[in-house]
């Protein structure tokens, strides 16, 4: 799967892949800029390809390039190109180069799958960004108090990002990088981990709880990146235009 591009030198790029046996990798892609080369098509972003690849003194580089899957049907959809590159950006930041990674490359093909084939795109995220933080060790606790250890009663509570999970309120009141969650949100949170996506996928969800969790989870991954993700930002504004045309639609 082709994650990202860089150009490098007059006509070469500089490919991120992600691959089912060796994990994350960077290629060089020699020519792909010039306007005859028969690879640029097949090297695009989003693009699952067969490649071979040849030894190179520091990065191999693509000496046969064959797309299998385009994903055809998010390049004409903002919103769905944006949740793909959301998914994208969040597995390359999680993951190394190298190593074995069968059910992250799973996964990530299955989430842009379900996105490509019109699944709810909250959703779909949500059930990738709960996933992926299993697979990399970051399992968010949910069940009971990181503070005391204590069940969790039934009533709004506390999410520590350092801490990795949920707080109760007398544990997480005024504790630096604890965020106030509903109970509403908690069990969202709570029924998507448990469950398979195809069960997860039947939940009704109100968009009030899916804005709350949109920041809460973008707070957590933030802390655990140590950095700003790019893409939640280009998704804002795109549901900031969608719901200004829609309004102007209604307004007429």
């Amino acid at each position: 799967m082709i994650l990202r591009r860089q150009d490098l030198g007059e006509a070469d790029r500089l490919l991120t892949i992600f691959t089912p046996d060796h994990g994350k990798l960077r290629v060089v892609a020699k020519g792909v800029r010039r306007l005859r080369s028969r690879k640029a098509g097949h090297l695009e972003p989003l693009t699952r390809a067969r490649l071979m690849l040849a030894r190179g003194r520091n990065l191999d580089v693509i000496t046969q390039a064959e797309a299998v899957e385009l994903f055809t049907s998010l390049r004409g959809d903002l919103e769905r190109l944006g949740q793909a590159f959301y998914v994208v950006e969040l597995l390359d930041r999680f993951t190394v180069e190298e190593g074995e990674t069968q059910r992250l490359y799973d996964l990530l093909l299955k989430t842009l799958g379900r996105l490509a084939a019109e699944d709810e795109g909250s959703v779909v995220v949500r059930f990738f960004e709960l996933r992926l933080l299993e697979l990399v060790g970051y399992r968010p606790e949910l069940f009971r108090c990181l503070g005391c250890g204590k069940e969790l009663k039934p009533q709004d509570q506390f999410f520590s990002v350092d801490m990795g999970g949920i707080l109760c309120p007398n544990c997480g009141a005024g504790r630096k990088h604890a965020h106030p969650i509903s109970l509403a949100a908690l069990k969202v949170l709570r029924y998507y981990q448990r469950n398979a996506y195809a069960v997860a996928a039947t939940a009704k969800i109100r968009s009030k709880v899916h804005a709350e969790l949109d920041r809460l989870l973008e707070s957590y991954l933030t802390y655990l990146l140590e950095k700003r993700l790019h893409t939640p930002d280009f998704l804002r504004r795109v549901n900031e235009l969608a719901t200004k045309a829609y309004k102007a639609e209604t307004t007429t």
